[in-house]
């Protein structure tokens, strides 16, 4: 035997990493507190079928990523999330981002819009325009999308509770600047479940907006083949304090409950399913990222494989964009944030993103300026075009690290849906507090580390610099709500009211009944019946769905 290589891994540890192990005591684990040994060998590699668990490229169960030649054959889409203030403003940040490499439009919309109230609503005073861009009708939507080839760019509109608004408000452009509707690319997020589980803009209970949603799918699957239907959010979720592992499994779950609700509904699975796409969070830790992302995919094609009976290899794929962490950005020292950024817009690269955002560094403080912007567009492309990591697919494989986190990481998954499918689903654990219950316990155990310094954040609770000059940030006018509420009034006074009544009085009658809304919401919009009066069109016949309270 080689005097220099021990027999096995035990015999390692007990020799030549024993003085190493009694100098450190402390325990080390991933975000998802799973515990991390010093080595992973082939040794604990028991079970591993590489056949069985990683296949190739392009194949099931697509672990390696869901295109053969992954990067090689295609970059990742560079799509920056943007929107502020009125359309108007928006418009030119748009094209401004295509302007400097931008690949994909993703757009941000204010808190009022996406909760179905117009700009000139008491609800939205103070609110126009801040987190995002104010739509109130068609005329706005025209405005935003102006000079954009909507045959030739992909959309993304991150928008929930209002998906199906804004949806027709994209398709009433479409058609206005002669563009066939089958050929729009792109997505709505149209995610509602985890809106009752992480970030409340809800309008409607459960079972009424999962009607919607189904309506979309349906709509979609019949006129829009090149449409994202939905996009199962993560990111939110993980946003709310949720673990890496809880990120995978609640994700998944509500999923499932889409799928089984279009099922249910009578759509068959590979009609629809491969138009679904998944929105994820990348995280500090980088390589547990890489292995969640690696997993979710696997989980996935079994799930549809196994419980839904999929026959159709894209209905198995899960094609998912990733935007790097929000809540890990600092208020203190905001030059470290392109740091973080950059490392987590990596992990998304080698877990096998479909398509990237990248935060701003003074998104902790504001809305990006147009130079943070830029620089966090260019963090991508430096990404792309400079460090090799795109020149070959799913790079890590074969890591005996990877491989055992990424095992884990699903076994734990796993057991969330187990539970959840006992509980009868998605929607039932929602209503039982269950989801949200367990995020806030992952929450709770991650501040109380961070207060007692066994996780670090740099800036913040270590390496902390006393005195910090502030950038100059973005400001959105006070005055965006009155001028909103004003260019309302005027489209009101030209509009053809009498027919918008009899839009709104149609969707009414539709919403009450089985009819697809998506098509009559469409004829509501081009007589430029408004989001609010849409929105409260469905919400006389649904009603609004109030804070959850666990019934147990």
């Amino acid at each position: 035997m080689d005097p220099h290589t021990s027999k096995n891994v035990q015999q390692w540890r007990e020799a030549t990493a024993r003085s190493a192990h009694q100098k450190v005591q402390e325990r080390h684990v991933t975000s998802s507190d799973i515990e991390v040994p010093d080595l992973i060998t082939e040794e604990d590699m028991h079970d591993y079928d590489a056949h069985r668990q990683l296949g190739y490229p392009g194949e099931f169960p697509f672990t390696r990523g869901i295109h053969p030649g992954m990067y090689r054959s295609r970059l990742w889409t560079m799509r920056q999330y943007a929107g502020f203030a009125t359309a108007e403003e928006s418009n030119k940040r748009y094209h401004f981002l295509l302007s400097q490499g931008t690949t994909g439009l993703s757009v941000a919309f204010d808190l009022p819009t996406q909760m179905g109230y117009d700009a000139d609503h008491p609800l939205a005073n103070g609110e126009v325009g801040k987190v995002g861009v104010s739509i109130s009708s068609l005329e706005d939507m025209e405005t935003l999308l102006h000079g954009l080839p909507l045959d030739r760019i992909s959309t993304s509109m991150t928008i929930n509770a209002t998906a199906s608004i804004l949806l027709a408000l994209y398709i009433a452009v479409s058609k206005k600047q002669g563009v066939a509707i089958h050929k729009l690319c792109g997505t709505v997020q149209n995610d509602v479940l985890k809106e009752y589980i992480a970030r409340g803009t809800y309008i409607y209970p459960p079972r009424h907006s999962m009607r919607i949603i189904t309506d979309i799918l349906r709509y979609c699957a019949e006129n829009m083949p090149r449409w994202n239907t939905i996009s199962i959010s993560g990111y939110h979720i993980r946003e709310a304090g949720s673990s890496a592992v809880q990120e995978v499994a609640f994700t998944l779950s509500n999923a499932i409950s889409y799928v089984q609700a279009a099922v249910n509904a009578g759509l068959h699975v590979d009609r629809f399913a491969g138009q679904l796409s998944f929105f994820f969070n990348s995280h500090n830790n980088l390589l547990e990222e890489v292995a969640k992302f690696r997993a979710a995919r696997r989980m996935w094609a079994r799930i549809m494989c196994d419980r839904f009976q999929s026959k159709d290899p894209r209905s198995m794929m899960l094609r998912f964009h990733t935007q790097t962490a929000g809540s890990t950005l600092t208020a203190q020292q905001l030059d470290n944030n392109i740091v973080r950024t950059a490392y987590q817009a990596l992990a998304a690269v080698l877990g096998g993103t479909q398509s990237l955002h990248t935060n701003a560094k003074d998104e902790a403080l504001s809305l990006p300026t147009k130079d943070t912007a830029r620089v966090a567009l260019r963090t991508q492309q430096i990404l792309a075009y400079e460090t090799g990591v795109a020149e070959v697919v799913d790079p890590l494989a074969g890591s005996y690290y990877i491989e055992w986190l990424t095992d884990e990481i699903e076994k734990q998954a796993w057991d969330y849906i187990h539970q959840i499918d006992t509980l009868g689903g998605s929607v039932r654990a929602i209503e039982h507090g269950f989801i949200q219950a367990e995020i806030e316990k992952a929450a709770y155990n991650y501040q109380l580390a961070l207060e007692q310094q066994r996780a670090v954040v740099v800036g913040v609770n270590r390496f902390v610099q006393e005195e910090e000059v502030r950038p100059p940030l973005m400001r959105v006018d006070p005055e965006v709500g009155r001028r909103q509420s004003e260019k309302l009034a005027a489209l009101r006074r030209r509009r053809s009211n009498e027919l918008v009544q009899q839009k709104l009085q149609s969707l009414k009658l539709g919403a009450e009944g089985t009819t697809n809304l998506v098509p009559l919401i469409i004829d509501a919009v081009e007589a430029y019946a408004t989001l609010g009066e849409i929105s409260d069109a469905m919400r006389e016949v649904f009603g609004e769905q109030r804070e959850f309270r666990n019934v147990e």
